[in-house]
């Protein structure tokens, strides 16, 4: 009996090795590419029933909007791939290789970075973040400052002042305005910090930790770069669509548990009780109000009235983008250029609702 035990776990476990290196995941509906990018499984939009007269006019409208790079996927395989323009240095084309920057849409991927360093036991989000940079980190008494978590900083609610370059994380680009949690606002400084958290947190070095503890599990090969007051995240589409897959899959990778499911809940939920369509450094869409970057005023309306309700996504300067609607299992991915849309891009985000609607319905 033992033997015949043994040899059924060895076949089991024969299948299991055969799937992944195929990139398919048991239990999973998602199908997960192979980790050196040599291959990606494509299905054809007209498989999927999807309306394809309409791809030009989307086309066209990403062209004439300066996008270098487009990915969408329908359950982790490529339904559209396309490139345009030229490469960031202008020296050839933009193509699968070209790495671009996120923007503010890379403060998705560090939210999911401080989650890996709660699954692993390195802080939890209720943490004061002055248990990591001790005291000073702000230019705040305190006792105000021990009032501020890391939670906080997930979701904008550090009450720091508004009036400062909303870029710089150092202690004096971080004043009191009010206590911790009184107040919504998109400052971007509270959010690169989270850096040095997570560095003070693991001992390693942020691009290390982003490397080892994503990276190497699901094939990304970005790169973090500090650019004046920003530490921004570069890479390819294929990498940002890898980052989408993830989180399509609830934080899982073929099986392997990235974030834990409290932790991506949360991430993906209203995270607090003043601005419904944030969960933590992440937009939210279906809500029936919204406070925008550079305000704290309530808007009622959602994120989008073009997106499925259940989207959520990593949104950047300059229309970057990487939006998940797990009711369609669909992935999005749009790198490029386009000017004077501000820090959220949101006109533009509903513009490419609305011309990829016309495709999927």
């Amino acid at each position: 009996m033992r033997k015949l035990i043994t040899i059924l776990c060895l076949s089991i476990s024969l299948l299991f090795t055969s799937c992944n290196k195929a990139g398919i995941t048991f239990g999973d509906t998602n199908y997960f590419p192979l980790n050196d990018d040599s291959e990606w499984e494509t299905v054809s939009p007209e498989s999927l029933g999807w309306n394809t007269s309409e791809v030009p006019d989307l086309y066209s409208f990403l062209e004439d909007s300066d996008t270098r790079a487009l990915i969408v996927l329908k359950e982790g395989k490529i339904v559209f791939e396309e490139y345009w323009g030229t490469n960031f240095e202008n020296t050839g084309p933009f193509t699968r290789e070209s790495k671009w920057y996120w923007a503010s849409a890379g403060k998705t991927l560090t939210a999911s970075l401080v989650g890996i360093a709660q699954g692993e036991g390195l802080l939890t989000v209720s943490d004061k973040t002055s248990d990591y940079l001790g005291v000073g980190w702000t230019s705040l008494e305190p006792e105000k400052e021990r009032l501020v978590t890391i939670k906080n900083q997930l979701t904008m609610t550090t009450g720091f002042s508004t009036s400062v370059n909303l870029n710089c994380y150092t202690p004096q680009c971080f004043r009191y305005r009010v206590d911790a949690g009184k107040q919504w606002f998109y400052h971007t400084g509270t959010s690169t910090v989270l850096k040095n958290v997570i560095e003070s947190a693991s001992g390693l070095n942020y691009n290390d930790f982003t490397d080892q503890k994503l990276e190497a599990i699901t094939g990304m090969s970005g790169e973090w770069i500090e650019e004046d007051d920003r530490n921004i995240y570069w890479s390819t589409a294929r990498d940002a669509a890898r980052f989408g897959l993830l989180l399509s899959a609830k934080g899982t990778w073929r099986g392997n548990t990235i974030l834990s499911g409290i932790f991506f809940h949360e991430m993906t939920n209203t995270s607090q009780d003043i601005n419904e369509s944030y969960g933590y450094l992440t937009w939210l869409n279906g809500k029936s109000s919204i406070v925008f970057p550079g305000v704290q005023t309530i808007t009622i309306r959602p994120l989008s009235t073009e997106a499925p309700e259940d989207t959520f996504a990593a949104l950047g300067k300059n229309g970057q983008t990487i939006a998940v609607v797990p009711s369609e299992n669909i992935v999005i991915v749009r790198f490029g250029d386009e000017p004077n849309q501000g820090q959220l891009s949101v006109n533009y985000f509903n513009d490419l609702w609305e011309k990829v609607n016309k495709i999927i319905n």
